[in-house]
């Protein structure tokens, strides 16, 4: 095994150069590395470490600073903490530019010491500065910085101007090399940094390309050195993979206290802001967002929203499904017809084609619905995707209302798993989707307390 003694990478043959930090002369055989010399070696002796009883530790308030976006506040716990890094990734087009366009608008509360605003970029070509800051600077104490390596001043003025957001206090480089922004950001003292995007990157002294795993980790270490010390908040940006996953090493999460993913379908106009990780609060907060053509604009009631255009008819059932600790009410749409083909379309959109085909096993062999010449499309209302079983009896009751052609009774929500015995069983957080349910005004609730199997389902529709 040969190990680079600059960056520890691990390779099975020898190259001249590490393929990890690029560095030249640096790979040797494992047996030959020089070991460190312990502190005992030495002659010396290691002093023990300071230790107390939890029960006697004392514990700092952490005071959050509110993003003026509802949504983003309630996912976040209430707002960014001061020297917090928190990594937001999405897929391409998903909005994570427009949201940090709001954020960096309405984020930065500058001080009493400030001078008067004078607007960061005019016409693409730097202004006078005061007090000899780098360029785009401006001087201003307390304003929103934001570095991009990906898009010019000019394309970023477009986007503030496009939402109707006054740029006047957010100051803006094309700095890649993360100790330029540092320097920067020391100089200026913003309210917040924004990095847009990690991926581009670099840092002095790391002979590497940016987006690679190294170069990454180490803009993204220096970052975070530099929030701890100024307790400045720093937002970073990541790309993410064809597979939806953020791009560079998994340590870019782990190092980071905040990671939050924007979702949704780029057809429709509704987002998810998920946090799969926060060192500061609970990940079972969703934020939902419209996206208009003024920004993105948070949804405080999404229930109504999901269902404000719906219309009575066979074939469309309301559920309530739980997005972390949030109850949502949305509409489930199903479509039944005559197939002309030996294999019948199986098609959704929102839902699991494979928990679709056990769902029509159910009903054909539990309930007794005829099926295999029947094409079957489902559709969830509002571009969300549903990944919990506590859909499959509304699933099976727009199937089974789309065949029968019968209209649900209005104002009935439907709620519970489904077993392959075609039993109706009971779902988690059941008691809080019935509140939601009675808040916009559900009278009756089919649920496993008042259905216990698929085909007693289907009786009670005739």
């Amino acid at each position: 095994m040969f190990l680079c003694t600059h960056c520890d990478a691990q390779s099975l043959k020898w190259s001249g150069r590490c393929v990890t930090c690029g560095q030249w002369g640096t790979v040797l055989d494992e047996g030959s590395v020089p070991q460190q010399k312990t502190a005992k070696s030495k002659g010396t002796t290691s002093r023990p470490a300071t230790t107390l009883n939890l029960s006697s530790a004392t514990t700092a308030i952490v005071e959050r600073q509110s993003t003026n976006i509802s949504e983003l506040d309630r996912v976040l716990g209430g707002g960014l903490v001061p020297g917090s890094v928190t990594l937001l990734a999405g897929e391409p087009g998903i909005g994570k530019s427009t949201l940090v366009a709001q954020l960096a608008a309405s984020f930065n509360t500058p001080t009493q010491s400030s001078p008067p605003p004078t607007p960061p970029i005019n016409g693409g070509r730097e202004i006078s500065e005061p007090s000899g800051l780098p360029p785009f600077m401006g001087g201003k104490r307390g304003a929103s910085y934001y570095a991009s390596g990906e898009e010019s001043e000019g394309q970023v003025r477009l986007r503030f101007v496009r939402l109707g957001l006054d740029p006047a206090h957010v100051v803006f480089s094309n700095a890649t090399e993360t100790g330029s922004i540092i320097a920067a950001a020391e100089a200026m003292k913003p309210s917040i940094v924004i990095v847009d995007s990690i991926q581009t990157m670099m840092t002095d002294g790391v002979e590497s390309f940016p987006g690679t795993p190294t170069a990454v980790r180490a803009a993204t270490s220096e970052l975070i050195s530099y929030a701890k010390a100024s307790n400045v908040p720093v937002l970073i940006i990541g790309q993410v993979t064809k597979d939806g996953i953020v791009a560079g090493p998994k340590t870019l999460e782990h190092l980071v206290d905040t990671v939050l993913t924007l979702e949704g379908d780029a057809t429709s106009a509704y987002r998810l802001l998920r946090a799969s990780k926060n060192r500061f609060g609970s990940v079972e907060d969703v934020g939902v967002f419209a996206m208009t053509e003024k920004g993105m604009v948070p949804v405080e009631n999404p229930s109504a929203m999901f269902l404000k255009e719906r219309v009575d008819g066979p074939g469309s059932v309301v559920t309530c499904i739980m997005e972390g600790n949030r109850p949502f009410l949305v509409e489930i749409q199903a479509l039944i017809d005559k197939s002309f083909f030996p294999n019948p379309v199986r098609r959704t959109s929102g839902y699991d084609v494979g928990r679709l085909q056990m769902l029509l096993a159910i009903l054909s062999k539990r309930a007794g619905v005829r099926l295999y010449d029947q094409d079957v499309y489902v559709n969830v209302v509002g571009g969300l995707k549903l990944d919990e079983p506590s859909a499959d009896l509304a699933v099976a009751a727009a199937i089974l209302s789309a065949i029968d052609n019968v209209t649900f009774p209005a104002k009935t929500i439907v709620i519970g798993e489904l077993g392959l015995g075609g039993e109706v069983r009971s779902v988690a957080f059941s008691e809080r989707r019935r509140k939601e349910a009675e808040r916009l005004g559900f009278a009756t609730i089919l649920d496993p307390k008042s259905i216990k199997t698929v085909s007693e389902l289907r009786a009670k529709m005739k």
